[in-house]
């Protein structure tokens, strides 16, 4: 089982410190986002050449990790074309260097046309406001295509693929073999469905499984009628059957932490290391 980390959840630091830390925890893999992540990368869209990729890419490989998912997360139907087009560069960008990164995927969530912060907005669950995230993702399997690149998509519950059905769809319509998905469960509960969340992920790996690349290792605890994120195994997340479920459908994706605090994350390492084994015993 490969596990990696959303590399910034390490805090912003040279690629070599970034390397080093996540390698002494355990992980195998990093889903990395330059901007957040490295230092003095911060503008968008990222600027890209042969050297600055392999002294990232290197500094990762020579720690004996892999980047899962370069991500490059926009907002595909902000009201603001400006955003859109950066977003719709900076996710080309990566596409072209995808290969010279030596990473598996580049990945992003499908919009909201709450614009910011990407929230439930009633516009995503209109056929035109699917429709415009379907022409931007056209685009890009272009690209994708292009540069025999891969795409990881990924849904969410305030977003324009508010379902898996619905993100099966716009994979189905763009009709591309370089599109895979993304699961993250927790992306898709809200407070009137969390209760249900096994049967939502039986759901999504149903829908979604052959296709399946990545999942986001998540938890949660219910707080003031409100979802509010924990530290894998401090949530009320049945692990075992969470995990058991994930590694059923593909236990050679990638399963990176995302959004766990840089303070519990060896204990959260740990403890889905440990959940691994009772699994596959």
């Amino acid at each position: 089982m490969k596990i990696g980390v959303r590399v910034h959840d390490l805090g912003r630091n040279t690629p070599e410190n970034l390397a080093k830390t996540a390698k002494n925890i355990g992980f195998d893999a990093v889903q990395l986002v330059v901007n957040k992540a490295i230092l003095d990368e911060g503008s968008l869209p990222t600027y890209l050449d042969d050297d600055k990729v392999r002294n990232i890419s290197n500094a990762f490989i020579n720690e004996g990790l892999e980047i899962a998912m370069l991500g490059a997360y926009f907002n595909p139907v902000h009201e603001n074309k400006e955003k859109v087009a950066v977003g719709i560069k900076n996710f080309s960008n990566f596409l072209q260097y995808e290969h010279k990164f030596k990473a598996h995927f580049v990945g992003s969530e499908t919009g909201s046309f709450s614009n910011d912060p990407w929230v439930y907005h009633p516009h995503n669950r209109t056929e035109d406001g699917f429709m415009q995230s379907v022409d931007v993702f056209r685009q890009l399997a272009k690209v994708a295509d292009k540069y025999d690149a891969n795409i990881a998509l990924e849904g969410a519950f305030g977003h324009v693929c508010y379902e898996p059905k619905i993100l099966r769809r716009l994979y189905e319509l763009i009709g591309s073999n370089k599109i895979y998905f993304t699961i993250d469960l927790f992306n898709y509960l809200d407070i009137s469905n969390y209760k249900n969340y096994l049967d939502i992920l039986d759901d999504a790996i149903s829908t979604l499984g052959d296709r399946t690349v990545i999942f986001h290792l998540k938890d949660f605890k219910i707080e003031d009628n409100k979802l509010v994120r924990a530290d894998i195994g401090q949530g009320i997340m049945d692990y075992k059957l969470v995990l058991s479920k994930m590694l059923a459908c593909n236990p050679n994706a990638y399963y990176i932490f995302e959004g766990n605090s840089k303070e519990g994350m060896q204990d959260s390492y740990n403890f889905i290391r440990n959940i691994e084994k009772e699994v596959i015993k």
